[in-house]
């Protein structure tokens, strides 16, 4: 009979606190890539053997910085191809037809889908949730729009609305 011992300790531990990556998001821990300290049972009992995380050994290091690197610069690039869409959209007016009373008054209302999808006509990339308005539209105007692409990437459309051709 062979007889094996169990290892004592998780690598990189000490008696108060391991390190381990994250595997996958813990709640009240960390999310997943991060690096975070807990008890060594917790570790070696829960986290480990369960696939939630990792030994933060530091090649493991090494590759979540690696993936971090990468993130960053296809989020960089992605903020760059937003930001175009931007000044592209913001030297635009969107020209909106609405049926409306003698009044200017809408019979409906103007909203943000209706915003998108007259920018998307026009050949931007525009959705729904990029239009930050106030409240729904319900007079014939002209208005300026917020749009948020991103967290960095902020800009505002001129909005026409006007009169349907033939219907008052």
């Amino acid at each position: 009979m062979v007889h094996t011992t169990r290892p004592r300790g998780v690598a990189g531990s000490t008696n108060s606190s391991a390190e381990v990556l994250l595997v996958h998001d813990v709640e009240n821990l960390g999310k997943r890539g991060e690096i975070v300290k807990v008890k060594p049972g917790y570790a070696r009992n829960y986290l480990l053997p369960h696939g939630v995380a990792t030994v933060a050994s530091e090649e493991n290091k090494k590759m979540v910085e690696l993936h971090k690197e990468k993130l960053k610069a296809i989020e960089s690039s992605r903020i760059r191809e937003l930001a175009k869409i931007a000044d592209a959209v913001s030297k635009y007016s969107a020209t909106i037809e609405a049926n409306a009373t003698p009044d200017n008054a809408l019979y409906g209302s103007v909203v943000a889908k209706d915003i998108s999808d007259a920018l998307k006509a026009a050949g931007h990339k525009i959705e729904a949730e990029h239009v930050r308005l106030e409240g729904a539209i319900k007079e014939l105007g002209m208005y300026t729009v917020k749009l948020k692409l991103h967290e960095k990437v902020q800009t505002e459309v001129k909005v026409w609305v006007v009169p349907a051709a033939g219907g008052t």
